[in-house]
């Protein structure tokens, strides 16, 4: 039996080191450019698309690579310089699968450009849906304390509280892990950058402006059922016409939230998180872990996320309109049957490829 195991165990072992020789031996892709995009409703092309699919059918991203530790395979175009990746749901889960795609000798991403895109939540009082949002802010919102609403304190206007603090009272706690935002761009200039605790996040903001220049004249249509949603928000500033693109922060958390006390945190929190550098624009669950993968693949030199660009679409609104409760609202808008769930997609490859054009240049 002990001989059995032997053979066993050596079999295994040779395996491993054939697959290893296999994946060292494969010609190595130089990608200029790396699409993330978090989730897939099923096939990569063919049926009911999600945030992958229009890039692969599109940009004719034909090969699939497997590679071991991600969700889903790579998608690649025949050449190499584009590859295309699904890495969600949630915000551990990109970070997994970004790291497994960085570890893999087949591909050199030292050189590469990240599109991150996906789509969001968007308040009424900032936009609508349809709309695209470059990201310049992530705040993680999980990294937080909580009391249950209907135990805190009358005067808080919702339950939570920064990890450092005692109190909503209190100002905003001095911490070596959550420090001055308003500090970054001398300290740090315009380049990417996180907090200790990883909750705070500044996208590269020179790219980020050359992308918002460039894509800002993007024509994003609206549909008769979008544009009558939009008018049932009444007198909310965000809906005052129609979608465009826009900069704003995107708030991260693991918790699908909704309704208008929820939206008066995200505005809260991502303001106070910032030190009022930064102005909610979307919520969505993802991009934390995406781009803190990135900042670890920087460190050891295997990315540049200083290369990398966030872009948001909005598919559905983050409260009812007026008539409606949180509950009821949620029965109509359910994930993947939004009034703007494949406006926002087309938006997400319309604005985004204008991006990934100018990077797939030679």
């Amino acid at each position: 039996m002990r001989t059995l195991r032997t053979l066993a165990l050596s079999w295994v072992a040779l395996s491993c080191a054939v697959s290893a020789r296999a994946q060292t031996s494969s010609p190595v892709l130089h990608p200029r450019v790396v699409v993330v995009a978090y989730f897939e409703v099923g096939n990569d092309t063919g049926d009911r698309p999600g945030e992958l699919q229009y890039w692969v059918e599109r940009d004719h991203l034909t090969r699939s690579i497997s590679v071991r530790g991600m969700s889903r395979p790579v998608r690649a175009n025949a050449a190499g310089t584009e590859i295309a990746v699904a890495v969600g749901p949630g915000n551990i889960n990109p970070a997994v699968n970004l790291m497994a795609l960085g570890a893999d000798p087949r591909f050199d991403l030292r050189q590469s450009h990240w599109l991150i895109n996906g789509i969001a939540g968007i308040s009424p009082a900032d936009g609508t849906i349809g709309s695209a949002v470059w990201t310049d802010f992530i705040i993680n919102g999980d990294l937080a304390k909580e009391i249950d609403p209907r135990e805190a304190p009358t005067s808080w206007p919702d339950g939570f509280l920064s990890l450092d603090a005692s109190t909503q009272s209190d100002p905003k706690p001095s911490s070596p892990w959550e420090d001055d935002v308003r500090t970054w761009q001398q300290r740090f200039g315009t380049a990417a950058h996180a907090n200790r605790r990883g909750n705070v996040i500044r996208m590269n903001s020179t790219l980020l402006q050359w992308a918002y220049k460039l894509t800002r004249d993007t024509p994003l249509p609206e549909t008769t059922e979008m544009k009558a949603l939009r008018l049932s928000y009444g007198d909310a500033p965000g809906v005052a016409s129609g979608p465009h693109v826009f900069v704003g922060a995107n708030l991260a958390t693991e918790i699908f939230w909704h309704g208008a006390k929820m939206d008066a945190w995200a505005h809260r929190w991502v303001t106070y998180e910032t030190d009022d550098v930064a102005h909610f624009g979307t919520t969505a669950e993802n991009d934390t872990g995406a781009m803190l993968a990135l900042q670890s693949l920087t460190a050891q030199g295997k990315a540049d996320w200083d290369r990398a660009l966030l872009l948001r679409t909005a598919s559905n609104f983050d409260q009812p309109p007026p008539g409606l409760t949180a509950a009821e609202n949620l029965e109509t808008e359910k994930h993947g049957s939004y009034a703007a769930y494949l406006p926002a997609l087309e938006a997400a490859y319309a604005v985004g490829h204008r991006v990934v054009e100018q990077w797939i240049k030679p």
